[in-house]
């Protein structure tokens, strides 16, 4: 999508073109504002990887997230244990900041690969992801914490409890 051609528009245009465009295509789409942005980017350097829980027919399936410049990169966590830096990622999520000090407006959109999830667990991630890294949620940012700075004291089931709490909180 050519942003200039767009530059000039309002936010309101600017935001049904970006969800107009990516409708048909094999992506998912979002819109942070700039403050959901700068909270989720900031943490995102004090914690930039962490673990989120994908619920699947059998249980639960551990994703790894990654933050790398405007990007972030989620991949099955047992990937991540075989291959390392060369597992192939599930889900891409790219931040395009044009709009962000003039309409006050981030898009972004993400790439996933089908044959692993599909656009409802993409969009899941999303979801979840946003709920750690831009809420002010306590027990999110302990979990945040434990991960990044005590990991002998972190345990899985506590993501899967939390990811709980949150369908209970929607009910």
């Amino acid at each position: 999508m050519k942003m200039d051609m767009i530059q000039n528009m309002k936010k309101d245009e600017i935001i049904k073109i970006w969800k107009d465009y990516h409708k048909d295509k094999d992506y998912i789409c979002g819109i942070l504002t700039s403050e959901q942005f700068d909270k989720m980017f900031e943490r995102g350097k004090r914690y930039s990887t962490f673990l989120l829980p994908l619920p699947r027919k059998q249980g639960y399936e551990f994703i790894v997230s990654q933050f790398y410049g405007l990007e972030i990169h989620m991949t099955p966590l047992i990937w991540y244990q075989t291959h390392k830096e060369n597992a192939p990622e599930c889900l891409t999520m790219i931040h395009y900041i044009e709009f962000k000090d003039n309409k006050g407006i981030i898009l972004m959109r993400g790439e996933f690969d089908k044959k692993c999830i599909s656009v409802q667990e993409a969009q899941c991630l999303v979801n979840e992801l946003q709920l750690y890294y831009c809420t002010d949620n306590i027990k999110r940012l302990e979990l945040l914490e434990t991960f990044t700075n005590k990991p002998d004291e972190f345990k899985y089931m506590n993501l899967i409890t939390q990811l709980e709490s949150i369908q209970l909180e929607l009910k």
